[in-house]
């Protein structure tokens, strides 16, 4: 009988060594990787998506991959759980990406999904509590195998049915990287240039922006949330916000970006950024593109 899985693929280190690990198992993984508006990693050329591809091209596997757009950034505005340590929802997160997975398993033909969670990694999501908590809010209860950290957890149906070794499963816990490298250099596990993963959402300057765009707007606009990873940020006015570009490529972001009802402003007989003007709500005044325009002007040269 083949033993077909559904690994969660975000690209990152753990979630590598784990589809691997699976692989050389004798377990036939299917890759899906969940991408949302702040994914990062450390590969700047790629993103997390595409970090994900070439990670599953170079272990021969299928990959599907899904953009979670609007139907997160409501997550961010109203998670049930809260928030970690900035503007992350990680369980709420988390809850989405297995209800998901779960749809995905069923439609394959696959009999369980496997993550490369380490217990005590993180400490929002990854705690033993919480664990517990997404698999039951998620409805995915027992078919959930973390293979890195699977002997401090009761077996799962995976385990108990034969499907795995439990004896071979892990016991890697805590928030230290040495045991992952040890396992990378076991597995051959090469060029993980996304060593650890991460989401914006739980970086500070970076919440800052989010909870502004929060309180200022109602609605989720995608291309809103995508903007907040360009340029400078200022706050005109209750009304009014001001993206300046830092360089020639967030200038061509920022063009792309802005949403029908945004102003672009570019210098014509000067060298200096281009601008992008948010009225919120169409509250759009004289002296706040005025002082949107002053601001652009100290930028240029």
């Amino acid at each position: 009988m083949t033993i077909k899985a559904l690994g969660l693929l975000s690209g990152g280190l753990d979630s590598s060594l784990a589809v691997k690990f699976m692989k050389e198992q004798g377990v036939e993984v299917l890759a899906v990787n969940f991408a949302s508006p702040f994914c990062t990693c450390t590969h700047k050329t790629s993103g997390c998506k595409s970090e994900a591809i070439r990670v599953a091209e170079s272990f021969d596997i299928p990959i599907k991959t899904y953009f979670h757009g609007e139907e997160f950034l409501e997550i961010v505005r109203h998670p049930k759980h809260g928030y970690g340590s900035q503007m992350n929802p990680c369980l709420d997160c988390r809850i989405m990406m297995f209800k998901h997975a779960k749809q995905i398993m069923d439609e394959e033909g696959a009999q369980f999904i496997f993550t490369g969670e380490v217990l005590g990694q993180r400490p929002m999501s990854q705690r033993r509590d919480a664990m517990n908590l997404i698999d039951r809010e998620a409805g995915v209860q027992g078919l959930i195998l973390r293979p890195l950290s699977a002997q401090h957890f009761s077996q799962t149906i995976p385990e108990e049915k034969g499907w795995v070794n439990r004896d071979a499963m892990l016991n890697i816990s805590g928030r230290s990287r040495k045991p992952l490298m040890q396992l990378a250099k076991k597995l051959d596990v090469q060029d993980y240039q996304c060593a650890s993963g991460g989401c914006l959402l739980t970086e500070k300057n970076f919440a800052v922006r989010m909870r502004d765009l929060m309180k200022h707007t109602k609605e989720n606009n995608l291309k809103d949330a995508k903007l907040l990873r360009y340029g400078r940020h200022f706050r005109i006015s209750d009304q009014c916000k001001l993206i300046v570009g830092r360089n020639e490529e967030e200038n061509k972001k920022l063009g792309i970006l802005k949403g029908e009802n945004d102003l672009l402003l570019i210098p014509e007989t000067i060298q200096g950024p281009g601008l992008v003007v948010q009225f919120h709500n169409r509250c759009e005044n004289e002296e706040d593109l005025y002082t949107a325009a002053s601001f652009g002007a100290y930028y240029c040269r």
